[in-house]
């Protein structure tokens, strides 16, 4: 037994043609959300702490779906939802709709502390961040030049845009193809951890998907679905959100360990390839002893992890950029 770390940027049609200009940012800021998330389990933070911490930078960063890199709703707003949840309690918490709170993650954990509920969202998600102080910013803040044009590339393909999967310039509203010039969608990002004694927490953050209904809540902050953390393991999802939550993914893969007793590789292979249409979603997860899962049934997905033994890795694609 000892501690781990894993965290993940998004899962979708990456393609291999990603240039790198647009891959090595997000490649950095994984190195270093990594490196905060090591030596914070080294130094004895609780993972609750661990994966706030992670998640926090994660969503400081404008190269991925969360925080300042929201992707924009049909209506060229931002509605950031995230949760967080803590395994050996199972305490919770989950916000939605979110448009001037600048890390919706450390929001989550308020409603989990500061409140007799799990989950807050839209106007009264935004009257509790200014009751308890938390960092708020105009929402101008998070409409990246990035972001608008994501969204005039959804709408002229009059789709609801998933992640990674963009249009080319023949639309064709059935067909989920790369976009022509290799760039690729920001993704939602998460961090599960565990220390040495075997404590769990997992967080993850999303602004949603590009052109997307105003009042559209995924399977980020739906507790179970994108998130989830027991006894057993911890586990945040990414990807599809509709699949995700169709599938219960992230407390299938702890439910699959607590009444089938299988390995938690083997039950996020199982979620993963077995349970969840090919190409909408993709997790990591840490169990109890120490050890870490990444699967996913999509291009790639951005994600990094290590471990108390020495192992670490960080990788797009099926393998690792160390």
């Amino acid at each position: 037994m000892g501690w781990a770390v894993a965290l993940h940027g998004g899962a979708g049609d990456i393609p291999l043609s990603l240039p790198p200009e647009r891959r090595q940012p997000r490649e950095e800021a994984l190195r270093r959300c990594l490196q905060i998330g090591v030596e914070a389990l080294k130094s004895k933070m609780p993972p609750l702490d661990v994966v706030e911490l992670v998640v926090r930078e994660l969503e400081n960063c404008p190269h991925f779906n969360a925080g300042r890199g929201s992707v924009l709703t049909t209506k060229g707003t931002v509605e950031m939802e995230a949760s967080i949840m803590e395994g050996n309690t199972k305490k919770c918490g989950a916000v939605s709709g979110l448009n001037t709170v600048v890390n919706a993650i450390s929001l989550a954990r308020l409603v989990m502390e500061k409140t007799p509920h799990i989950y807050l969202a839209f106007d009264g998600a935004e009257e509790f961040a200014k009751e308890q102080g938390v960092e708020t910013i105009d929402s101008s803040h998070f409409i990246t030049a990035e972001n608008i044009e994501r969204l005039e590339q959804a709408r002229e393909a009059n789709r609801v845009q998933i992640d990674y999967t963009q249009p080319v310039q023949k639309i064709d509203a059935k067909k989920e193809t790369p976009m022509a010039n290799g760039d690729s969608q920001l993704g939602t990002v998460g961090c599960v951890a565990v220390d040495s004694h075997g404590n769990l927490a997992s967080a993850t953050s999303t602004g949603g998907l590009v052109n997307k209904m105003v009042g559209r809540i995924g399977d980020t902050p739906l507790i179970g679905a994108g998130t989830y953390a027991n006894e057993l393991c911890a586990v945040s999802a990414t990807g599809k959100g509709e699949s995700i939550i169709r599938g219960t993914v992230a407390r299938d893969v702890a439910a699959l360990m607590e009444f089938k007793g299988l390995s938690l590789e083997e039950a996020a292979k199982c979620v993963v390839d077995e349970r969840t249409p090919k190409g909408t979603v993709g997790l990591v997860a840490v169990s109890a002893k120490g050890e870490i899962a990444i699967s996913y049934n999509t291009t790639g997905m951005f994600r990094a992890c290590a471990s108390e033994d020495g192992y670490s890795d960080i990788a797009i694609w099926s393998s690792g950029l160390n």
